[in-house]
């Protein structure tokens, strides 16, 4: 190896490490700032625990709305024309890109009292802002371009024969997304509802701004953490280290399922995999 090769890989070498550490090390920090048996007890307190719960709560029901109604809209998405597709997609990412405190006035403005929609909603009784419906709006909103990107390659990676043999077989497109496309992408799609979820349990701005902090009601765990660092301090750590955890676990699961071959990817998929002759389009 030339002089050159050499220094130009021991320089690669330490602007890696460099970087790891810059993202290891703050990350370490939260545990070895206060003892694992602090941490763990901290996270038994009042704050800690109803933070948690509304977290879980209303993130759990924002993975739902993103996947039921995500899924069928990538999967026309990846069938539209292209203009279409691309006119869909973008205006479903459109969240990703914008900044969290400007995701929140847009939902004020939009489902308010005063807002848009807020006249119409109030004619049925209802009042969106300072609730945790609030809270699981922000998480969709927020979480849904996460999931659409995923669900959309995943959709079109899909080989093709076997969706069209399916519609020779009799299927019509219901049927044909459900007994063939959404088995095939299994694990692309899993992947994304992972990163989706923690996007949502992540978020912070838009819900702060649409829905407020209120202990036990809308206050979720990033919002809990904000408020304890001007109180206590270690309650502020143990909910810090239990999001690094959490969000560090769904990593791990999103490559675990990225790495696990579908159906589409094994030898053995047979016209028995498909609809019978007999199904109806």
């Amino acid at each position: 190896m030339r002089r050159s090769d050499r220094i130009a890989a021991l320089l690669a070498g330490v602007i890696t490490a460099i970087l790891v550490g810059f993202v290891v090390v703050p990350l370490v920090a939260l545990f070895v700032r206060v003892p694992l048996g602090t941490l763990i007890a901290q996270l038994r307190s009042d704050v800690a625990l109803g933070a948690l719960g509304v977290t879980l709560k209303t993130s759990i029901l924002a993975l739902l709305l993103v996947l039921a109604f995500g899924t069928p809209a990538a999967y026309l998405a990846t069938g539209a024309s292209s203009r279409v597709a691309l006119i869909l997609t973008t205006v479903l990412e459109l969240p990703l890109v914008l900044p969290p405190a400007v995701a929140g006035i847009a939902l004020l403005v939009a489902f308010g009292r005063a807002g848009l929609l807020g006249g119409a909603l109030r004619t049925f009784g209802l009042s969106l802002p300072f609730t945790q419906v609030a809270v699981v709006l922000s998480m969709t909103f927020v979480a849904l371009p996460l999931y659409v990107r995923q669900a959309v390659a995943t959709f079109a990676a899909l080989d093709p024969t076997l969706l069209g043999a399916s519609r020779t077989l009799g299927a019509g497109p219901a049927r044909t997304f459900v007994r063939i496309a959404l088995p095939q992408s299994a694990g692309g799609l899993g992947a994304g509802a992972a990163l989706a979820w923690a996007r949502a349990v992540g978020e912070f701005g838009a819900t702060l701004i649409f829905a407020g902090s209120l202990e036990g009601r809308t206050q979720t765990l990033p919002l809990a953490i904000y408020a304890q660092l001007q109180g206590d301090f270690r309650v502020a750590i143990a909910m810090a280290a239990l999001l690094v955890a959490v969000s560090a676990g769904l990593l791990v699961g999103v490559k675990l399922l990225l790495r696990t071959p579908t159906r589409n990817d094994q030898p053995w998929i047979t016209t028995r995999s498909l609809p019978s002759t007999s199904a109806t389009a």
